[in-house]
């Protein structure tokens, strides 16, 4: 990185460390946030003109991510789930690069990454932080894994690195609308409790200065610059406590929502494998030839999963010889109704799809 951005980054961090917060002060800050994102997103474009890239082709019904610390069980885990083979060892940074394996849970494939032990100050390029990263934004769901011995402290580690990497686990991108124009100034409809002087300031850093804003939820100013900077990953993420095994009877540490784990015995991982497909939000489609039987392999969508996507998946012409479909199962009013593309699908649906000729 430059030294005069870095510097630069530097001088920002700390006017707005030592700036205290309070609503005299929310705009000013505001505007410095705003400063600070684009200078980062600066220095991340100059390093990556010299950085090698990784790349992974995805596959299956859905890809996921292994992110954790170096040796907290992540290889062992993917070796358990799948048919992997990746090098397990006892010393840190065993995986120094991208292992793919592939397992199957109620019909649908899914892909696991195991990627590089993610470790602090992985967002400004430690360890191969920023190829790391790289990987995890393309995943569609993040298991981020933790040692149960320490998890408080690595779990807090690794969701301020992704954050700060423009990783955002288990949230919605804000609802803001931003429509710019050629004159007129900046109009600002406001739902959120910022004030408009901030937003004023920070699409001022952004230089907008003529545009719509249509605030429609309360948001932070941090997610109003996430709005603005474009290129926020969002993406859902399951907490994993791995080795319970070594807690020799002790209750395990209690983070909510956790899935405890011991991929070394093997324990819970049929909890586990059906977790990851519930928190994807598969659901298994059964099509059903005009006059003949419904297949046995279900055809995997992602929620909210219409008509439309069973017939793209089918095949592009599909759509346009579409006529109707039948439904058969829980999102039908009654069995063999009659539906269009807008029609949504529930898990365990059978469908016939009636086209032109």
């Amino acid at each position: 990185m430059p030294s005069d951005i870095l510097k630069e980054i530097r001088a920002v961090e700390e006017e707005i460390r030592k700036t205290p917060y309070n609503k005299a002060t929310e705009a000013h800050i505001g505007r410095l946030k705003a400063k600070l994102a684009r200078l980062r997103r600066e220095a991340v474009k100059q390093r990556k003109s010299g950085e090698k890239q990784r790349s992974v082709r995805k596959a299956g019904d859905a890809t996921v991510a292994l992110v954790g610390f170096p040796s907290v069980g992540k290889s062992t885990l993917l070796n358990a789930l799948t048919d992997a083979n990746s090098k397990v060892e006892d010393y840190r940074f065993t995986t120094l690069d991208v292992v793919p394996g592939m397992f199957e849970v109620n019909g649908a494939k899914i892909q696991v990454l195991d990627l590089p032990g993610v470790v602090e100050d992985a967002a400004k390029g430690k360890g191969g932080g920023k190829e790391v990263f790289s990987i995890i934004r393309m995943a569609d769901l993040l298991l981020l894994m933790v040692d149960a011995l320490q998890p408080e402290y690595q779990l807090e580690v690794l969701r301020r690195e992704l954050y700060e990497a423009g990783i955002r686990i288990n949230k919605m991108p804000p609802n803001v609308e931003i429509r710019k124009r050629n004159r007129g100034g900046l109009t600002i409809k406001n739902e959120s409790s910022l004030a408009d002087a901030t937003i004023r300031e920070i699409l001022r850093e952004y230089k907008i200065h003529n545009a719509e804003v249509f605030i429609k939820e309360k948001i932070t100013v941090d997610e109003l610059i996430d709005v603005l900077e474009g290129n926020r990953k969002y993406v859902p993420a399951l907490v994993v406590v791995n080795k319970i095994d070594l807690l020799n009877g002790a209750a395990p540490p209690d983070i909510k929502d956790a899935i405890h784990i011991s991929a070394k015995e093997r324990m819970n991982l049929e909890a586990l494998r059906n977790a990851i497909f519930n928190t994807l939000g598969l659901i298994r489609v059964y099509l059903k030839p005009p006059g003949g039987e419904a297949s046995p392999k279900p055809m995997i969508l992602r929620q909210p999963a219409t008509v439309e996507a069973v017939c793209r998946r089918i095949h592009k012409n599909v759509v346009r010889k579409f006529r109707y479909a039948k439904v058969w199962g829980k999102s039908a009013k009654y069995d063999g109704q009659h539906v269009g593309l807008s029609h949504e699908l529930c898990d365990g649906d059978v469908v016939t799809i009636v086209t032109r000729r």
